[in-house]
């Protein structure tokens, strides 16, 4: 049985343009157009930087919480309980990656 992150980490870097580094906290970071999509610790969390209007929408949803260092910013964590999470996750790394390739696109 594959782990959360080993469920993650290929279909996220399977869309196009993503690429992946060890951010400097450990985990696996999601990045496009020179942009953070967001990051996994582990198996347990996700961190996503949305703008402020967007963060404040998902923390009002019950989807997210503020971010757990920084949550004054933009930055939401998503805690992974298990299998039964993975499928928000990824809706969320998809969310931001659908507003970064967005806004690149508007710009060409």
């Amino acid at each position: 049985m594959a782990s959360i992150r080993e469920t993650i980490e290929p279909e996220v870097k399977g869309w196009p343009g993503v690429e992946s580094r060890v951010p400097r906290f450990g985990g696996v970071e999601f990045r496009v157009n020179g942009h953070e999509i967001g990051h996994l610790h582990g198996d347990r969390m996700a961190d996503l930087p949305f703008p402020v209007r967007m963060r404040e929408e998902l923390v009002e949803s019950g989807r997210v919480q503020l971010h757990h260092v920084l949550p004054q910013t933009g930055w939401v964590s998503y805690y992974l309980g298990g299998e039964e999470d993975v499928a928000g996750a990824l809706d969320l790394f998809r969310k931001n990656y659908d507003r970064l390739t967005a806004r690149k696109g508007a710009r060409a």
